[in-house]
């Protein structure tokens, strides 16, 4: 058992189609320090399958033609054996030595990439139809997340609505996103660049649009983008920084600036007019109004439309509602709207 773990460590040792650039035949750029884990197993049993797929094929040509036309007459021949004892120990034993081989190579990538180190810098990842937010310790919220190069990031994970799966192929790192508990996972991304995230999880009619970027940071990089994205609001006229907080929290999604309807009624020229409630009201869509529907969205709902806007209550502060209602204002149907990122 120990000669064929050692046999099985040597295989993995190296990715047997790795090129220099940490691209393989079958998989991506490595762009994570636990890549060539998964890459080495996925190899081993590649390899194996070949080799025992080969021989299979072969041995049975060769019977094919060698014994074509002797089947019958050595079932009637009395005292030919049936069965090979050695032979089906063989097949059963060898099998079974290697399935396990690849349950310990496979195990020991696995426990390496379930526990992350301690100094490991942790993000909060939210998952909503259709979006990634990513929360930073010190409370900014981006679209895509940025990293360091060369430090171990901590990803603990969550859903608002339904089940999503968080993929980066240049990581090799997948886990599903649960609602109403968390998942964790974690990378340590090896060069500065950018990488896909995906969602892998069939999540509704906009799953294929649920996409972002892992942006990771040169050296020093990281820490000097963190603290001026924090302080856009500060940098950006209110409009502005208030169509990027439309981006980046999911308002997008449901609610568009070009008059079309979607799951939200449109922002454009919404400012000012009056519109009919479900309960036979009337609201004139004000300030007040604004805020009352993004901190009390079941409060008041127009309309024709259902209500399945969840609350920011405690995910906004009060200056980045504020920012948000002067987009809102912006948004005027006399041709001042900006255009839907």
């Amino acid at each position: 058992m120990n000669l064929l773990i050692g046999i099985l460590q040597g295989l993995t040792a190296g990715n047997l189609l790795q090129t220099d650039r940490g691209r393989t035949f079958w998989m991506p750029p490595q762009g994570s320090t636990g890549a060539s884990s998964v890459d080495n197993v996925f190899d081993l049993i590649f390899w194996i399958s070949m080799f025992f797929f080969a021989l299979i094929v072969i041995v049975m040509v060769v019977f094919v033609f060698r014994y074509r036309a002797r089947g019958r007459e050595l079932d009637s021949k009395p005292g030919v054996p049936k069965h090979n004892f050695r032979l089906e120990l063989a097949w059963t034993i060898i099998p079974l030595l290697i399935v396990i081989g690849i349950f310990y190579v496979g195990l020991r990538g696995f426990l390496d990439m379930a526990v992350p180190p301690a100094n490991a810098y942790e993000v909060q990842v939210t998952a909503q139809r259709w979006k990634w937010l990513f929360t930073y310790p010190n409370g900014y919220v981006d679209e895509n997340l940025h990293v360091p190069v060369g430090r171990p990031i901590q990803l603990v994970m969550t859903s608002e609505d339904v089940i999503h799966s968080f993929f980066v192929p240049d990581f090799r790192l997948k886990m599903d996103v649960v609602p109403g508990r968390y998942s964790k996972t974690w990378f340590e991304a090896k060069n500065p660049g950018q990488h896909q995230i995906f969602c892998t999880e069939y999540c509704g009619t906009g799953h294929s649009d649920m996409l972002a970027s892992v942006v990771v940071h040169e050296p020093g990089g990281f820490e000097r983008w963190l603290e001026d994205a924090a302080d856009f609001i500060e940098n950006l006229p209110p409009a502005e920084a208030g169509q990027m907080l439309y981006q980046q929290r999911g308002c997008a999604q449901c609610h568009s600036v070009d008059g079309r309807a979607g799951i939200g009624p449109t922002l454009k020229g919404i400012f000012g007019q009056t519109h009919p409630m479900q309960d036979g009201s009337s609201v004139t869509v004000d300030e007040d109004y604004i805020r009352e529907s993004i901190l009390d969205p079941q409060a008041k709902v127009v309309a024709g439309y259902q209500p399945v806007m969840p609350t920011f209550q405690g995910k906004l502060k009060d200056k980045e509602i504020t920012v948000i209602i002067a987009y809102i204002k912006s948004l005027t149907d006399s041709g001042g709207e900006q255009e839907e990122g």
